[in-house]
């Protein structure tokens, strides 16, 4: 039978709170059997463990993940950090990663910000590094700023490139470091040829699937909230972009997201 992980779902944003319960039924009807949750910053910490907490069931295991998206920075107090770092300490049998962190290349030239998210980037390296985690990483125009980071710290769980949209010569240099390629809607754009290009040419074991949802929807799906249920269109796509049969695709990509995101361990 065949199983799918959503590596990359913002299930606790307010565009699902109505339909939660449906939809998580409608995740375990597509054999979509694990959600992993990146929080993006100190407004939504709890409610990620919260949602995962009480939701989760044998069928469907929503997996949290604590972190400052770089696009949030404006939220955050002189103590966020602090607080993040004492939360992940507090849930550490309880997350399997640091994230969603990065560095944005787009929302930089409007906020004239780099050195702060480099910071805060830094930061949260540091933490994965401290606790042994994975760490999600937001990247977008920001390769150059991001790779040398990854590479000083060298952290032995390495994580996942949400939203690979780049060449093939970047996404090896992420594989090298450890990484593995998130792999969402994207490849369902025609215009997508240098990424389609690159996932074809990439070792099937540096894949997983995600959807990004609400945001990042589908090609045909433009202007419409995305949704964990596209995962399956993502992995569609992929079938047609691999050689691979779809059987053995998708095999694959639940070792290569067991192998980077396991299940947190249980409390002592």
């Amino acid at each position: 039978m065949l199983r799918f992980t959503d590596s990359h779902c913002h299930l606790d944003f307010d565009a699902f709170t109505n339909e939660l319960a449906q939809l998580l039924e409608q995740c375990q009807q597509a054999k979509i059997h694990r959600i992993i949750i990146p929080s993006i910053g100190p407004k939504n910490w709890h409610k990620a463990l919260t949602l995962a907490k009480n939701h989760s069931t044998e069928a469907l295991n929503l997996q949290p993940c604590l972190g400052i998206h770089p696009w949030f920075l404006d939220d955050l107090t002189t103590d966020s950090f602090d607080t993040l770092a004492q939360l992940v300490q507090q849930q550490i049998n309880n997350i399997v990663a640091i994230g969603e962190a990065g560095i944005d290349g787009v929302i930089d030239k409007e906020q004239q910000n780099l050195s702060l998210q480099i910071e805060v980037f830094e930061q949260q390296l540091s933490l994965a590094k401290n606790y042994n985690l994975p760490i999600i990483v937001h990247h977008r125009r920001s390769h150059q700023h991001i790779v040398p980071m990854l590479r000083k710290k060298n952290l032995l769980k390495g994580g996942i490139i949400h939203a690979f949209s780049g060449s093939y010569q970047q996404a090896v240099q992420y594989i090298d470091l450890g990484f593995k390629l998130g792999i969402g809607g994207t490849i369902t754009y025609p215009r997508a040829e240098k990424t389609i290009k690159a996932i074809k040419r990439l070792p099937l074991t540096s894949l997983v699937l995600e959807t990004d949802a609400p945001a990042m929807p589908l090609y045909g799906f433009q202007g419409q909230n995305n949704s964990p249920l596209q995962l399956i269109k993502v992995f569609q796509a992929l079938t047609s972009i691999r050689s691979e049969s779809a059987t053995e695709l998708a095999h694959a990509l639940e070792n290569n997201i067991n192998a980077v995101l396991p299940t947190p361990r249980a409390p002592e």
